[in-house]
C-alpha cells in the first residue's frame, strides 16, 4: 500500500476541492449583476468595531471580496488580498472582506474565529460578518471567494465586475489573467471593463430560509 505524507494528501485534497468546485460553477445558472446598484451597508469587523461603506468619504469603489475561514480555496488568498488593498487602498478604492457564511452550521465562522484568522494572516483591511446574510444577498454571492468591484457613478455604487479574483488559486506565480486588478486598472484609465464576468470558484453559500 502506498502511503502519501500530510502535505502531498494536503495538496490532493486542495486540487480535488478546485475540480469539484469548477464543475459545480459550471453548472451553476446565474442571473448577471453588473450595473446593480449597491445601498450602502453597516457591519462588524472582526475587531468589533462597525464599518460602512460611507464611511470612506473620499472613495472611488471598492474591491469587495466574500470569503471565509473554512473554505480551502479562500484559504489560498489572504496574502494576495492585502497586496489588493495596499496597491488599491492608496488610490481610494479600498478593499472590504465579508463574511456571509451561517454560524449555526460552520462554527470555524464565529467573529472570534475570525478576529483570530486576522490576526493570523495580518490582514490590512476589514474582515466583516454578515450574520443575517442581508449584504451578500445584495450582491447575489454564491461563493467564497468571490470578488466584486463596485464604483462610484453619480453619487451611486454601481457593481462593474464579479467574479473569481484570477485564474490560478493553487499557484499565484502562474496566473496569466488578473481579473480583478485588470478590471480596477480599466476604471482607474477610465476605459469600460473588458471582462466584467467570470466564474468563482470555490465553497457555497448556504442561505438561511
Amino acid at each position: 500500500m502506498i502511503l502519501m505524507n500530510s502535505n502531498k494528501k494536503k495538496n490532493l485534497a486542495v486540487i480535488l476541492f478546485i475540480a469539484a468546485g469548477f464543475f459545480l460553477s459550471l453548472k451553476t445558472d446565474s442571473t448577471s449583476v453588473i450595473g446593480k446598484e449597491i445601498s450602502n451597508f453597516r457591519l462588524q469587523n472582526s475587531d468589533g468595531k462597525f464599518v460602512a461603506l460611507s464611511d470612506y468619504k473620499n472613495a472611488n469603489g471598492f474591491i469587495i471580496i466574500f470569503t471565509c475561514n473554512h473554505c480551502p480555496f479562500a484559504r489560498l488568498y489572504p496574502k494576495r488580498l492585502n497586496d489588493l488593498n495596499t496597491k488599491y487602498g492608496s488610490l481610494n478604492i479600498p478593499l472590504i472582506a465579508i463574511n456571509p457564511m451561517d454560524t449555526l452550521v460552520y462554527e470555524d465562522e464565529s467573529l472570534n474565529n475570525m478576529h483570530l484568522k486576522a490576526e493570523l494572516e495580518k490582514y490590512n483591511f476589514p474582515y466583516l460578518q454578515d450574520p443575517l446574510q442581508i449584504v451578500c444577498k445584495q450582491f447575489e454571492a454564491k461563493y467564497t471567494p468571490q470578488a466584486y468591484l463596485v464604483w462610484k457613478e453619480n453619487n451611486k455604487w454601481i457593481i462593474k465586475y464579479s467574479g473569481a479574483i484570477d485564474d490560478n488559486g493553487m499557484d499565484p506565480e502562474k496566473v496569466k489573467n488578473h481579473y480583478l486588478s485588470n478590471a480596477v486598472d480599466e476604471l482607474i484609465d477610465n476605459n469600460v471593463v473588458s471582462i466584467p464576468e467570470t466564474k468563482a470558484i470555490g465553497c457555497a453559500i448556504y442561505y438561511r430560509k
